[in-house]
């Protein structure tokens, strides 16, 4: 019998938001892999895990993913983690996913946290309709691209964003898009949570003063040209 890869989401910062059943999967598997095992390490150390682990990331996803779907094959039960949230959600492990499903090899998925839909329903925007596209191109070029091809977007968009580029995405909301409603989430399940709501161009003056720190969840309202009416 093949053994089954199991999609475990982990806490987005609280180590306390973890299910029962993530719990004990983690502790009944053969080897987890992560993103990064240090940060793992510590959320298995917090819970008396002790599974082994190995790394997948980006730059070995696709040689680790094949000596794990021959572990599955062989069966060994595997666990993949990312470092906070649900697993493949712009995070490394599509690849072995993938690989498992196309040789039809057992996947099954243990929800739990994710940070898009902490700020989604923090921000106080819409919620019926929602777009998620993840972190932006680092490159300019790609960036504009990606956020022309949003303007028209009716429904409410989330990104991901890192700090040092925070206030650079916030300008370039506002020239493609407009001084439109948004909401910036950050720490999210951490003490020090914080979540803004404003126009652009009002939070970007909040963090002009206030040098971001942590990661961002950003929500931005979608076009209101053509939306279709929330009692629809």
């Amino acid at each position: 019998m093949p053994g089954t890869l199991y999609l475990v989401a982990t806490p987005i910062g609280n180590l306390q938001d973890i299910t029962l059943r993530a719990l004990e999967t983690l502790k009944g598997v053969q080897v987890i892999a992560c993103e990064d095992t240090r940060q793992t390490a510590k959320l298995l150390q917090a819970h008396q895990i002790f599974a082994p682990m190995v790394s997948l990331h980006e730059h070995n996803e696709r040689s680790r993913s094949e000596d794990l779907i021959e572990r599955l094959r062989r069966g060994d039960s595997v666990a993949l983690v990312s470092d906070g949230g649900t697993p493949l959600i712009s995070d490394p492990g599509w690849w072995l996913a993938h690989r498992a499903i196309e040789e039809q090899l057992p996947v099954t998925s243990i929800p739990g946290p994710c940070a898009l839909v902490a700020g989604l329903t923090l921000s106080g925007l819409p919620m019926e309709r929602f777009v998620f596209e993840g972190f932006l191109p680092v490159k300019s070029g790609g960036r504009r691209a990606r956020l022309e091809a949003l303007r028209d977007e009716t429904r409410t968009i989330v990104l991901y964003e890192s700090p040092h580029r925070l206030l650079k995405l916030l300008g370039e909301l506002h020239e493609v898009l407009g001084d439109v409603p948004v909401a910036v989430a950050r720490e999210l399940t951490k003490k020090f949570e914080e979540v803004r709501r404003g126009r652009v161009s009002e939070l970007a003056a909040h963090f002009e003063d206030r040098p971001p720190r942590g990661e961002f969840v950003v929500v931005i309202d979608g076009c209101q040209k053509n939306a279709p009416s929330r009692d629809e």
